[in-house]
């Protein structure tokens, strides 16, 4: 999230009723709801994730046990099941 300028892209008028309320001070303003992005679908982040615990899956269909994969993957064995058996 980075700052805006309100001077800079607000009309006059709404900024002089904003600053009724605060000055000098930070505004969070929300996204709309419909607008809202998941947890790392910005940064891409979420596709890792996925493309790694589908990995984890099929190496665990391989026949690698639950523990191994932990220690591969720096996991703890109680994430590895939970990524196992969510599929």
């Amino acid at each position: 999230m980075k700052y805006q300028n309100a001077k800079l892209i607000l009309p006059p008028d709404l900024l002089a009723e904003l600053q009724e309320y605060l000055q000098g001070e930070y505004l969070y303003i929300p996204a709309k709801k419909e607008q809202r992005k998941a947890w790392g679908e910005r940064s891409g982040y979420r596709q890792k994730i996925d493309a790694r615990n589908r990995k984890i899956v099929e190496v665990y269909n391989d026949g690698v046990a639950i523990e191994e994969i932990a220690k591969t993957f720096f996991l703890s064995v109680a994430s590895i099941q939970k990524i196992i058996y969510r599929r």
